[in-house]
């Protein structure tokens, strides 16, 4: 049985699916706070100086560092490319959002976390540019 879900369904293309709905979650969110290509909105940067205030990073920097993030990686995981370095960045983001600004909102989080998880520990598989560039 094992062979056959695994003909079905190869780990590659798990990966790959993972790959792309997380990075939707992220690119997408990422969309909300720009105007144009990167131009970063005044809503933006509102909601950094007031829902997403954190303790230790200023408002503008957190603005631009999570906006360009949530471009950046996502890209990056579509691409398969330094899979396991993006999908630890957006895992941090990750858990600064549970811990600082939605501690209510873990069951998203949660299923984020099971999506980047995998990725961190195997990689984009084969479907990725890692694998054909050789990158761990």
């Amino acid at each position: 049985m094992e062979s056959t879900a695994r003909t079905l369904l190869p780990p590659s293309l798990l990966l790959l699916v993972q790959r792309l709905g997380i990075a939707a979650v992220f690119f997408m969110s990422g969309r909300t706070k720009v105007d144009g290509i990167l131009t970063i909105n005044d809503s933006a940067f509102e909601l950094f100086r007031t829902d997403y205030a954190l303790p230790f990073v200023d408002p503008v920097t957190a603005a631009y560092a999570a906006t360009y993030s949530e471009h950046l990686f996502p890209i990056l995981l579509v691409l398969g490319l330094f899979t396991r370095i993006s999908a630890a960045a957006l895992l941090v983001m990750t858990s600064v959002i549970e811990i600082f600004v939605y501690p209510d909102a873990w069951p998203t989080h949660l299923s984020w976390a099971g999506l980047l998880l995998p990725l961190i520990a195997l990689g984009g598989g084969r479907l990725a540019l890692d694998r054909m560039l050789r990158i761990p």
